[in-house]
Protein backbone atom coordinates (compact mmCIF):
# COMPACT_ATOMS: atom_id res chain seq x y z
CA UNK A 1 0.00 0.00 0.00
CA UNK A 2 0.98 3.61 -0.53
CA UNK A 3 1.57 5.94 2.81
CA UNK A 4 -2.08 8.15 3.49
CA UNK A 5 -0.47 11.05 2.01
CA UNK A 6 -0.30 9.67 -1.01
CA UNK A 7 -3.64 9.13 -2.38
CA UNK A 8 -4.20 12.96 -3.71
CA UNK A 9 -1.05 11.90 -6.20
CA UNK A 10 -2.13 8.27 -7.21
CA UNK A 11 -6.26 10.05 -8.12
CA UNK A 12 -4.39 12.59 -9.87
CA UNK A 13 -2.29 10.41 -11.56
CA UNK A 14 -5.05 7.80 -12.71
CA UNK A 15 -6.08 10.15 -15.10
CA UNK A 16 -3.11 9.20 -17.45
CA UNK A 17 -4.23 5.64 -17.36
CA UNK A 18 -5.72 6.12 -20.65
CA UNK A 19 -2.54 6.50 -22.16
CA UNK A 20 0.71 6.36 -20.48
CA UNK A 21 3.78 8.53 -21.01
CA UNK A 22 6.31 6.28 -22.18
CA UNK A 23 8.42 7.48 -19.03
CA UNK A 24 7.46 9.04 -16.00
CA UNK A 25 9.59 11.24 -13.61
CA UNK A 26 8.81 10.79 -10.21
CA UNK A 27 10.53 13.43 -8.35
CA UNK A 28 9.92 15.29 -5.04
CA UNK A 29 11.99 15.59 -1.47
CA UNK A 30 13.78 12.78 0.06
CA UNK A 31 12.14 11.11 2.60
CA UNK A 32 8.60 11.20 1.47
CA UNK A 33 8.11 7.24 -0.06
CA UNK A 34 8.75 7.80 -3.92
CA UNK A 35 10.16 4.95 -4.07
CA UNK A 36 7.32 2.61 -2.21
CA UNK A 37 4.89 4.73 -4.59
CA UNK A 38 6.54 3.72 -7.89
CA UNK A 39 7.01 0.17 -6.78
CA UNK A 40 2.96 0.20 -6.05
CA UNK A 41 2.62 2.20 -9.35
CA UNK A 42 4.57 -0.73 -11.36
CA UNK A 43 2.77 -3.37 -9.74
CA UNK A 44 -0.73 -1.92 -10.84
CA UNK A 45 0.34 -1.91 -14.22
CA UNK A 46 1.35 -5.62 -14.07
CA UNK A 47 -1.92 -6.50 -11.96
CA UNK A 48 -4.12 -8.53 -13.87
CA UNK A 49 -7.34 -7.85 -11.87
CA UNK A 50 -6.94 -3.83 -10.96
CA UNK A 51 -9.14 -2.20 -9.24
CA UNK A 52 -10.77 0.67 -11.14
CA UNK A 53 -9.29 3.18 -9.20
CA UNK A 54 -5.80 1.30 -10.31
CA UNK A 55 -4.73 -0.03 -7.29
CA UNK A 56 -3.17 -3.94 -7.63
CA UNK A 57 -5.54 -6.80 -6.34
CA UNK A 58 -2.77 -8.73 -4.68
CA UNK A 59 -3.58 -11.83 -5.04
CA UNK A 60 -3.62 -12.58 -8.75
CA UNK A 61 -0.65 -14.43 -10.63
CA UNK A 62 0.99 -11.09 -11.40
CA UNK A 63 1.08 -9.80 -8.03
CA UNK A 64 2.01 -12.51 -6.34
CA UNK A 65 4.74 -12.76 -9.15
CA UNK A 66 5.43 -8.94 -8.31
CA UNK A 67 5.39 -9.64 -4.22
CA UNK A 68 8.23 -12.77 -4.60
CA UNK A 69 10.58 -10.37 -6.90
CA UNK A 70 10.07 -12.35 -9.76
CA UNK A 71 7.85 -11.03 -12.59
CA UNK A 72 9.30 -11.70 -15.83
CA UNK A 73 7.99 -8.10 -17.05
CA UNK A 74 9.50 -5.93 -14.32
CA UNK A 75 12.88 -4.56 -14.09
CA UNK A 76 14.25 -2.51 -11.13
CA UNK A 77 17.71 -0.90 -11.62
CA UNK A 78 19.23 0.53 -8.73
CA UNK A 79 22.92 1.16 -7.17
CA UNK A 80 24.16 -2.11 -5.45
CA UNK A 81 24.75 -0.49 -2.81
CA UNK A 82 20.58 0.19 -2.89
CA UNK A 83 19.71 -3.28 -4.17
CA UNK A 84 17.98 -4.45 -0.67
CA UNK A 85 15.99 -1.03 -0.79
CA UNK A 86 14.10 -2.83 -3.37
CA UNK A 87 13.90 -6.52 -2.08
CA UNK A 88 10.21 -7.98 -3.12
CA UNK A 89 9.51 -5.34 -5.57
CA UNK A 90 11.91 -7.19 -8.40
CA UNK A 91 15.07 -8.32 -8.93
CA UNK A 92 17.43 -6.05 -10.74
CA UNK A 93 21.09 -6.07 -12.53
CA UNK A 94 22.15 -4.31 -9.30
CA UNK A 95 20.94 -7.53 -7.28
CA UNK A 96 22.39 -10.09 -9.37
CA UNK A 97 25.77 -8.08 -9.29
CA UNK A 98 25.62 -8.50 -5.72
CA UNK A 99 25.26 -11.39 -4.94
CA UNK A 100 28.01 -12.82 -7.31
CA UNK A 101 30.21 -10.93 -4.89
CA UNK A 102 28.63 -12.94 -1.81
CA UNK A 103 31.43 -13.81 0.57
CA UNK A 104 34.00 -10.48 -0.69
CA UNK A 105 33.51 -8.58 3.05
CA UNK A 106 35.82 -5.52 2.18
CA UNK A 107 34.38 -4.68 -1.31
CA UNK A 108 32.65 -1.79 -1.06
CA UNK A 109 29.04 -1.76 -3.23
CA UNK A 110 28.58 0.62 -6.28
CA UNK A 111 26.22 3.70 -5.30
CA UNK A 112 25.93 4.66 -9.03
CA UNK A 113 23.71 2.99 -11.47
CA UNK A 114 26.34 1.43 -14.04
CA UNK A 115 25.85 1.22 -17.81
CA UNK A 116 26.49 -2.38 -17.93
CA UNK A 117 23.09 -2.64 -15.93
CA UNK A 118 21.21 -0.18 -18.56
CA UNK A 119 22.86 -2.36 -21.40
CA UNK A 120 20.87 -5.10 -19.82
CA UNK A 121 18.19 -3.79 -20.70
CA UNK A 122 18.38 -4.08 -23.97
CA UNK A 123 17.16 -7.95 -24.37
CA UNK A 124 14.62 -7.37 -21.61
CA UNK A 125 13.31 -4.32 -24.11
CA UNK A 126 13.73 -6.14 -27.27
CA UNK A 127 11.25 -9.29 -26.27
CA UNK A 128 7.45 -9.14 -25.81
CA UNK A 129 5.71 -8.95 -22.78
CA UNK A 130 5.58 -12.73 -20.59
CA UNK A 131 1.84 -11.66 -20.17
CA UNK A 132 0.67 -9.79 -22.88
CA UNK A 133 0.45 -6.73 -20.47
CA UNK A 134 3.32 -4.05 -20.00
CA UNK A 135 6.64 -4.22 -19.01
CA UNK A 136 7.74 -1.66 -16.52
CA UNK A 137 11.39 -0.59 -15.32
CA UNK A 138 12.12 1.10 -12.47
CA UNK A 139 15.14 3.48 -11.90
CA UNK A 140 15.43 4.42 -8.66
CA UNK A 141 17.43 6.99 -7.65
CA UNK A 142 18.08 8.11 -11.35
CA UNK A 143 20.32 10.84 -10.09
CA UNK A 144 22.68 7.64 -9.57
CA UNK A 145 22.49 7.25 -13.35
CA UNK A 146 26.57 8.05 -14.12
CA UNK A 147 27.69 9.79 -17.24
CA UNK A 148 27.86 7.19 -19.05
CA UNK A 149 24.75 4.56 -18.11
CA UNK A 150 22.80 8.19 -18.24
CA UNK A 151 23.35 8.46 -21.92
CA UNK A 152 22.79 4.72 -22.75
CA UNK A 153 19.09 5.27 -21.00
CA UNK A 154 18.85 8.49 -23.09
CA UNK A 155 19.06 6.39 -26.13
CA UNK A 156 16.26 4.02 -24.45
CA UNK A 157 14.41 6.97 -23.91
CA UNK A 158 14.32 8.60 -27.58
CA UNK A 159 13.54 5.49 -29.33
CA UNK A 160 11.01 3.70 -26.91
CA UNK A 161 10.13 0.15 -27.12
CA UNK A 162 6.62 -0.11 -27.67
CA UNK A 163 4.78 -1.60 -24.51
CA UNK A 164 7.73 -0.51 -22.17
CA UNK A 165 7.47 2.52 -19.23
CA UNK A 166 9.97 3.56 -17.48
CA UNK A 167 9.38 4.65 -14.22
CA UNK A 168 12.23 7.26 -12.61
CA UNK A 169 12.44 8.42 -9.35
CA UNK A 170 14.30 11.12 -7.67
CA UNK A 171 15.36 13.51 -5.31
CA UNK A 172 17.86 15.66 -7.42
CA UNK A 173 16.45 16.18 -10.53
CA UNK A 174 19.51 18.83 -11.14
CA UNK A 175 21.68 15.97 -11.09
CA UNK A 176 19.70 14.66 -14.01
CA UNK A 177 20.52 15.29 -17.88
CA UNK A 178 18.37 17.67 -19.64
CA UNK A 179 17.80 15.59 -22.58
CA UNK A 180 16.45 12.65 -20.28
CA UNK A 181 14.18 15.06 -18.16
CA UNK A 182 13.06 16.38 -21.27
CA UNK A 183 12.14 12.94 -22.50
CA UNK A 184 9.67 12.27 -19.11
CA UNK A 185 6.57 13.52 -18.39
CA UNK A 186 7.73 14.91 -15.14
CA UNK A 187 4.93 14.34 -12.04
CA UNK A 188 6.31 16.51 -8.88
CA UNK A 189 5.32 14.06 -5.19
CA UNK A 190 3.39 15.97 -2.56
CA UNK A 191 4.75 16.52 1.07
CA UNK A 192 2.84 15.59 3.29
CA UNK A 193 1.16 18.63 5.84
CA UNK A 194 3.01 18.94 9.13
CA UNK A 195 -0.19 17.81 10.44
CA UNK A 196 -0.67 14.98 8.48
CA UNK A 197 2.98 13.55 9.25
CA UNK A 198 2.99 14.13 12.98
CA UNK A 199 0.18 11.67 12.99
CA UNK A 200 1.42 9.35 11.48
CA UNK A 201 4.41 9.54 13.21
CA UNK A 202 2.10 9.28 16.07
CA UNK A 203 0.50 6.14 14.98
CA UNK A 204 4.20 4.65 14.18
CA UNK A 205 4.81 5.46 18.03
CA UNK A 206 7.56 8.40 17.39
CA UNK A 207 7.30 10.68 20.44
CA UNK A 208 8.96 13.90 19.61
CA UNK A 209 7.58 14.15 16.40
CA UNK A 210 7.24 17.90 16.04
CA UNK A 211 11.38 18.02 16.19
CA UNK A 212 11.94 15.15 14.30
CA UNK A 213 9.80 16.26 11.62
CA UNK A 214 11.43 19.76 11.11
CA UNK A 215 15.02 18.23 11.35
CA UNK A 216 13.77 16.36 8.33
CA UNK A 217 12.41 19.38 7.05
CA UNK A 218 9.11 17.66 6.70
CA UNK A 219 9.96 14.44 5.33
CA UNK A 220 8.33 11.58 7.68
CA UNK A 221 10.01 8.82 6.58
CA UNK A 222 13.31 10.79 7.39
CA UNK A 223 11.59 12.03 10.36
CA UNK A 224 10.74 7.83 11.20
CA UNK A 225 14.64 7.17 10.21
CA UNK A 226 16.00 9.98 12.69
CA UNK A 227 14.17 8.87 15.58
CA UNK A 228 15.67 5.23 15.47
CA UNK A 229 18.79 6.49 14.09
CA UNK A 230 21.83 5.02 16.68
CA UNK A 231 23.95 8.01 15.37
CA UNK A 232 21.55 10.48 17.71
CA UNK A 233 24.07 10.73 20.24
CA UNK A 234 26.67 12.00 18.35
CA UNK A 235 24.57 14.16 16.64
CA UNK A 236 23.52 15.73 19.84
CA UNK A 237 26.97 15.96 20.71
CA UNK A 238 28.08 17.94 17.30
CA UNK A 239 24.96 20.20 17.76
CA UNK A 240 26.70 20.77 21.04
CA UNK A 241 29.83 21.65 19.71
CA UNK A 242 28.50 23.68 17.09
CA UNK A 243 26.74 25.56 19.39
CA UNK A 244 29.39 26.63 21.70
CA UNK A 245 30.90 28.93 18.49
CA UNK A 246 34.27 29.90 18.57
CA UNK A 247 34.81 27.72 21.27
CA UNK A 248 34.08 24.49 19.37
CA UNK A 249 36.55 21.73 19.65
CA UNK A 250 37.53 20.72 15.99
CA UNK A 251 39.68 17.81 17.21
CA UNK A 252 37.21 16.54 19.53
CA UNK A 253 34.93 16.49 16.94
CA UNK A 254 37.42 15.13 14.74
CA UNK A 255 37.75 11.94 17.40
CA UNK A 256 34.64 11.36 17.90
CA UNK A 257 32.44 11.48 14.38
CA UNK A 258 35.85 9.88 12.19
CA UNK A 259 33.50 6.55 11.86
CA UNK A 260 30.73 8.17 10.40
CA UNK A 261 30.27 8.56 6.83
CA UNK A 262 31.04 12.02 6.28
CA UNK A 263 27.61 12.81 4.36
CA UNK A 264 25.65 12.46 7.63
CA UNK A 265 27.73 14.63 9.35
CA UNK A 266 27.95 17.19 5.81
CA UNK A 267 24.05 17.01 6.78
CA UNK A 268 24.09 18.02 10.27
CA UNK A 269 26.48 21.03 10.08
CA UNK A 270 24.52 22.12 6.84
CA UNK A 271 21.27 22.31 8.41
CA UNK A 272 22.98 23.98 11.20
CA UNK A 273 24.53 26.67 8.67
CA UNK A 274 20.95 26.58 6.91
CA UNK A 275 19.20 27.63 10.97
CA UNK A 276 21.99 30.12 11.39
CA UNK A 277 21.12 32.13 7.75
CA UNK A 278 17.24 31.88 8.85
CA UNK A 279 17.75 33.11 12.43
CA UNK A 280 19.84 35.67 10.97
CA UNK A 281 17.43 36.83 8.64
CA UNK A 282 13.69 35.67 10.41
CA UNK A 283 14.27 34.48 13.62
CA UNK A 284 12.62 31.67 12.68
CA UNK A 285 15.34 28.13 12.25
CA UNK A 286 13.76 25.34 9.93
CA UNK A 287 15.43 22.39 11.40
CA UNK A 288 16.52 22.97 14.93
CA UNK A 289 13.65 25.18 16.31
CA UNK A 290 14.64 23.89 20.04
CA UNK A 291 18.33 25.34 19.40
CA UNK A 292 16.95 29.12 18.76
CA UNK A 293 18.85 30.26 21.53
CA UNK A 294 21.72 28.84 20.68
CA UNK A 295 21.61 29.89 16.98
CA UNK A 296 20.62 33.55 17.84
CA UNK A 297 23.62 33.95 19.82
CA UNK A 298 25.91 32.62 17.29
CA UNK A 299 24.03 34.47 14.58
CA UNK A 300 25.32 37.76 15.93
CA UNK A 301 28.96 36.88 15.98
CA UNK A 302 29.31 35.74 12.31
CA UNK A 303 31.31 37.40 10.10
CA UNK A 304 29.50 37.31 6.86
CA UNK A 305 32.24 37.37 4.15
CA UNK A 306 33.55 34.46 6.51
CA UNK A 307 30.50 32.37 6.29
CA UNK A 308 30.01 33.06 2.46
CA UNK A 309 33.50 31.56 1.53
CA UNK A 310 32.58 28.58 4.44
CA UNK A 311 29.32 27.64 3.02
CA UNK A 312 31.06 27.22 -0.57
CA UNK A 313 33.78 25.16 1.11
CA UNK A 314 30.59 22.84 2.49
CA UNK A 315 28.93 23.04 -0.69
CA UNK A 316 32.40 21.26 -2.36
CA UNK A 317 32.91 18.65 0.59
CA UNK A 318 29.50 17.60 -0.24
CA UNK A 319 30.83 16.82 -4.13
CA UNK A 320 33.27 14.85 -3.18
CA UNK A 321 31.53 12.98 -0.28
CA UNK A 322 31.34 9.59 -1.27
CA UNK A 323 34.98 9.49 -1.98
CA UNK A 324 37.09 7.54 0.22
CA UNK A 325 38.94 10.71 2.02
CA UNK A 326 40.04 10.49 5.38
CA UNK A 327 36.82 11.19 7.33
CA UNK A 328 39.00 12.47 10.33
CA UNK A 329 40.56 15.19 8.42
CA UNK A 330 37.61 16.32 6.57
CA UNK A 331 35.93 17.01 9.95
CA UNK A 332 38.96 18.64 11.44
CA UNK A 333 38.88 20.84 8.63
CA UNK A 334 35.52 22.00 8.67
CA UNK A 335 35.33 22.50 11.89
CA UNK A 336 38.13 24.31 12.32
CA UNK A 337 36.89 26.62 9.49
CA UNK A 338 33.37 27.06 11.44
CA UNK A 339 35.11 28.11 14.14
CA UNK A 340 36.63 31.15 12.32
CA UNK A 341 33.67 32.26 11.39
CA UNK A 342 33.05 33.97 14.60
CA UNK A 343 34.78 37.07 15.23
Amino acid sequence: MIYPWQHDDWDRLQRLRAQWPHALLLYGQAGIGKLKFAQHLAQGMLCEASAANGEPCGQCVACNWFAQGNHPDYRALLPEALAGEASGAGASAADEKADGQEGKKTRTLSKEIKIEQVRALLDFCGVGAHRGGARVVLVYPADALNAASANALLKTLEEPPAGVVFLLVSARVDRLLPTIISRCRQWPMSTPSPERARAWLAEQGVHDAGALLAEAGGAPLAALALAADENRALRDFTLKQLAAGAQCDAFACGEALQKLPVPIVLGWLQRWLYDLVAERAAQRPRYFPGAQRELARCAQHIDANAFARFMKTVTRERAVESHPLNARLVFESLFLGYRDLFV
